[in-house]
């Protein structure tokens, strides 16, 4: 990424998150016993809250340790909850106003509702935050059946096992691996394909527990295929995709491989290469040049975008992830308006496109807009009569 990209996008989030923070720390300083002690306590705590994640991330640049792991873990609670207390209380605020508007309270029983809707406002996004927190340590298996009106010889079905986003690291570790596996081997697929991200950021959390060697891969017909994401690259990607082929994990980059039956699979290079590493993917129409249009034809793209590409290049099937369906509510409506198909399935044309909410998270472990999954895509292949 440039320099300017960088600074621009670093001062934006910086200043979104400080916002955030300097909104719910007035809010609850204004509500708690106004004693010295009180105050001073609270700003002790609220500052370390609010700086652990950061704090967290740069002790895992300097040397990865367990105590960085606990403060990212901390640190992306309190990022829930930075999420969840901001929309709480402003909706606190705006009913409060609404209330004194039509004078049903009054200055002198404002101060009362002000305490009650804070605490409600925090009650409730502890909810969440729990909630959300159960529900990221439960993947399911999203199933999809398919047509695709094209001959593969001496294949009539093809059953795919596709898992998009894992982001290995301080969050998201063996036990998490170990669940994958099972949930593979459970579901017997004939290929797998790994969507890209498949790492976190940064590789010192993952080669600390060699974390990728607590995936077992299962047992198939036509073997193990991944893509780089863009998280492959934040973290530098020569060791990252290094470390990841040292595990037998094929990883298509800008590559073509044929399956028995002249199916067709093309892998891509996220498009963050270029940010990061001034490299410039192929084109869809130079990566697939040689393609065989009579044969089924398999797409595996990170992210979903310039989903027009993909139809005109004559892509049968496009495999995706990268949203994660926006991870937490209500981001996932924000990811649904920038995204064609922010999650799940979209036909374009001949084209038909799955884009997966993620196996794993980044930040917070916290799921509160979409389910952590794996995908279980069987096709049918006709003869196209």
């Amino acid at each position: 990424m440039k320099n300017s990209q960088f600074i621009v996008f670093i001062t934006v989030v910086l200043t979104i998150y400080l916002i955030g923070n300097l909104y719910i720390f007035f809010k609850g300083y204004n509500v708690i016993p106004p004693t010295r002690l009180n105050r001073t306590l609270y700003i002790i705590i609220f500052l370390a809250l609010a700086t652990t994640f950061f704090t967290g991330r740069i002790l895992e640049s300097i040397h990865s340790s367990v105590f960085a792991d606990i403060l990212n873990t901390i640190g992306g609670f309190w990022m829930g909850f930075l999420l969840y207390g901001f929309l709480f209380l402003l909706l606190s605020d705006i009913a409060g106003l609404l209330l004194k508007i039509t004078g049903i309270i009054n200055t002198q029983t404002f101060p009362d509702y002000r305490k009650w809707s804070f605490a409600i406002a925090m009650m409730l996004s502890a909810l969440f935050i729990a909630g959300g927190f159960i529900n990221a340590l439960i993947p399911v298996v999203r199933k999809y059946n398919l047509t695709i009106e094209k001959p593969a010889d001496g294949i009539n079905n093809l059953r795919i096992a596709a898992v998009s986003d894992i982001h290995l690291g301080s969050i998201i570790r063996k036990r998490s691996m170990k669940k994958l596996s099972l949930m593979l081997d459970r579901i017997k697929p004939d290929v797998i394909f790994l969507l890209g991200d498949i790492v976190d950021g940064d590789l010192g959390p993952v080669l600390r527990g060699d974390l990728l060697k607590y995936f077992h891969e299962p047992a198939t017909r036509f073997g193990l295929y991944g893509i780089t994401g863009n998280h492959e690259f934040i973290g530098g990607a020569e060791r990252t995709i290094t470390y990841i082929e040292s595990k037998g994990i094929r990883l298509l980059k800008d590559e073509k491989i044929v399956l028995p039956g002249g199916i067709q699979v093309y892998g891509r290079l996220d498009s963050y290469s270029f940010r990061f590493k001034n490299k410039n993917r192929l084109t869809l129409e130079e990566l697939m040049k040689d393609a065989d249009h009579s044969k089924p034809i398999i797409l595996l793209d990170h992210q979903p975008s310039h989903l027009e590409e993909s139809e005109k290049a004559g892509a049968d099937l496009q495999l995706s992830g990268h949203t994660h369906n926006g991870q937490m509510w209500p981001l996932n409506y924000i990811t649904k308006r920038l995204f064609e198909v922010s999650c799940g399935y979209l036909k374009k044309g001949n084209t038909q496109i799955i884009v997966s909410s993620g196996f794993g998270l980044w930040g917070p472990r916290i799921r509160s807009g979409s389910r952590p999954e794996v995908m279980l895509i069987d096709i049918r292949f006709t003869n196209g009569q």
